[in-house]
């Protein structure tokens, strides 16, 4: 509801030309039926409320949370540009939007010669790859970058799941957050029978391989931890600055690779 866009902001009080912003919008915000969407009403609302909250007169990237069925996509796109246009933002990027969604943006955009999006946010982990069967291919043919949510799996790939122990209590043991999609707990054990062992060779944890893997990934621009602790933030930023060799590239692929959907598996012939 706003509390990080305030914390961040009190964060980078005095030094604001030296970080890069991003945040969101179209996800509920209060019980008005105009505090969701991605209406041109919500939009400037909310942009404006983003502003104040994180004592800046601009974000440089500005996300669609989601698509929004009860908006014209043109109306959304032509506030985006307007808001680019007067200040306000600098560069826009959408999330969780289908293939088919984020390319119909991208038209409507050249169409109407209006500013098009430069990022996607999605999930992606070694536990999770249907992003790359319908939106990598079209993020790669249109140029676009990624931000990676949830790379970690909920919490599934940080080691504290293993094949034959039990899970302490806390929030994985219940399934994780809200949102957590299903996952097959054998894909989990052999995942992470194959992290534990190539974090042992190179004296870093579970986690920092698997994050390490993702910054290898075509089209990843960059990724969203979700630290807890701040011995959790530093452990994580150790997953840069090395590089995992082509061959423990190929074993996690290998181990963590999903059959293709139709029509992918025909074209795989």
């Amino acid at each position: 509801m706003g509390v990080s866009e305030e914390i961040l902001g009190a964060a980078i009080k005095g030094r604001r030309e030296k970080v890069i912003i991003s945040t969101k919008g179209t996800f509920e915000m209060g019980p008005g039926v105009n505090e969701k969407g991605a209406s041109r009403f919500h939009l400037v609302n909310a942009v404006n409320d983003s502003l104040k909250r994180l004592g800046t007169d601009y974000i440089d990237i500005y996300f669609i949370h989601g698509f929004d069925n009860n908006t014209p996509i043109e109306e959304t796109l032509r506030t985006l540009d307007m808001l680019i246009k007067s200040g306000k933002i600098r560069y826009i990027g959408c999330s969780n939007f289908a293939a088919w969604q984020l390319m119909k943006s991208l038209s409507i955009s050249e169409k109407l010669n209006l500013e098009k999006f430069v990022i996607y946010q999605g999930y992606y982990s070694l536990i999770g790859r249907d992003y790359e069967q319908e939106l990598l291919p079209l993020i790669k043919d249109q140029g676009l970058g990624l931000m990676v949510w949830s790379p970690l799996g909920w919490g599934r790939l940080t080691g504290k799941i293993k094949r034959d122990q039990p899970v302490a209590p806390g929030r994985i043991q219940s399934g994780g957050a809200v949102g957590s999609p299903p996952v097959d707990i054998e894909l989990v054990y052999n995942v992470v029978d194959v992290l534990e062992r190539i974090a042992g060779e190179r004296n870093k944890t579970i986690s920092q391989v698997a994050l390490n893997w993702l910054l290898h990934r075509d089209s990843v621009s960059n990724i969203v931890i979700g630290a807890r602790s701040e011995s959790q933030l530093i452990e994580n930023l150790d997953s840069v600055n090395w590089a995992l060799t082509g061959e423990e590239l190929l074993e996690l692929d290998d181990i963590s690779r999903q059959a293709p959907i139709y029509p992918h598996w025909v074209g795989a012939r």
